[in-house]
């Protein structure tokens, strides 16, 4: 590992200019992606800038719906009661993801910029515009089985690991950062970028932005919702690929629908065709066959991965069935 100087932030403004100053400079809470991106040489920060002891951990009801502080670590969000009542969709995602000491480090701040685990971007050997700019996508030609079915590009089919995005994406979240020109709010819809030509850029974030909170509007789901994630093993896994699916019953009619996916984008996916298409039809399993087939339409396989073709749309009805019964 190459050496860094280590700084300990105790306000977020003076974590904020340290790190908009230096472009070899990053922020580091939980660093349980970081940390292995450092150790594989894959980024080379010279400077790291704790956050831990800022005051960005609560976890907090608002006037219309919950807050989450971008400290706040991922088991204690899905442990947490206000979430468990008011956004039980987002407990399951994170219950769904990493192990439970990863999940014990991990912040929410830090679960949205973890990076992707295409294996060709994590070996310095093989050529990955995301690592390295203007190299190429070994991942285009090679084995592909894990990537992009959605919004890729010649330049990148890489997909997101976050399981918590998902959810938040179907949530309408929204993200809250404070940088060197101020404070914004960000539709957690537009926090994650498409590949295009810029592959190397995972978000909208701006060169010394720091995410604050996370604001998830309170809305009728809080029933009938379900995150189905399908992997490689049983155990604890990255995604082949998932669906976050939550709905609003009026006896057997469906008033109102979220859906998105992982494992499938550059970012977290949201099916707002599909969610439309459910409105005001029964909550029965040739509605979920029709709302698969239109969350579908657009989606290109690659050599290896043309299994999630087939498997997407089963993935969307099973949760969608599964929320429904709940």
């Amino acid at each position: 590992m190459n050496q860094f100087q280590y700084v300990r932030a105790t306000k977020a403004q003076g974590a904020i200019d340290v790190v908009a100053k230096d472009p070899n400079a990053k922020f580091i809470a939980g660093g349980t992606n970081l940390v292995d991106l450092m150790k594989r040489g894959i980024v080379t920060p010279q400077k790291l800038v704790d956050i831990n002891r800022l005051p960005l951990a609560k976890i907090e009801r608002q006037d219309e719906g919950l807050r989450l502080g971008a400290l706040a670590l991922n088991s204690t969000v899905a442990d947490s009661e206000l979430v468990r009542q008011h956004q039980p969709l987002l407990a399951l995602a994170l219950n769904a993801g990493a192990s439970a000491q990863l999940r014990n480090m991990a912040t929410v701040g830090g679960n949205m910029l973890q990076r992707t685990r295409c294996s060709y971007f994590y070996d310095l050997t093989m050529p990955c515009n995301k690592r390295e700019p203007g190299t190429g996508c070994g991942a285009l030609e090679g084995i592909n089985r894990m990537h992009a079915i959605f919004g890729a590009s010649d330049k990148c089919i890489a997909v997101h690991p976050s399981d918590m995005s998902v959810a938040l994406v179907a949530l309408d979240a929204t993200v809250l950062v404070s940088g060197p020109k101020g404070d914004r709010r960000i539709a957690f819809a537009d926090f994650h970028r498409l590949p295009g030509d810029t592959p190397e850029k995972d978000s909208n974030l701006e060169a010394g932005e720091l995410i604050t909170a996370v604001d998830i509007p309170d809305g009728p789901f809080t029933k009938h919702v379900h995150y189905q994630k399908v992997r490689e093993r049983a155990s604890y896994a990255f995604a082949l690929l998932s669906t976050a699916a939550a709905l609003d019953l009026d006896g057997n009619t469906i008033k109102a629908a979220r859906l998105a996916m992982g494992g499938v984008a550059h970012k977290p996916w949201r099916l707002t065709a599909a969610e439309q298409s459910l409105v005001g039809q029964p909550a029965t399993e040739a509605s979920f066959r029709r709302a698969a087939e239109v969350a579908m339409q657009g989606a290109k396989a690659f050599k290896h991965n043309a299994y999630k073709l087939k498997l997407g749309p089963n993935v969307i009805v099973q949760a969608l069935r599964t929320a429904a019964a709940a």
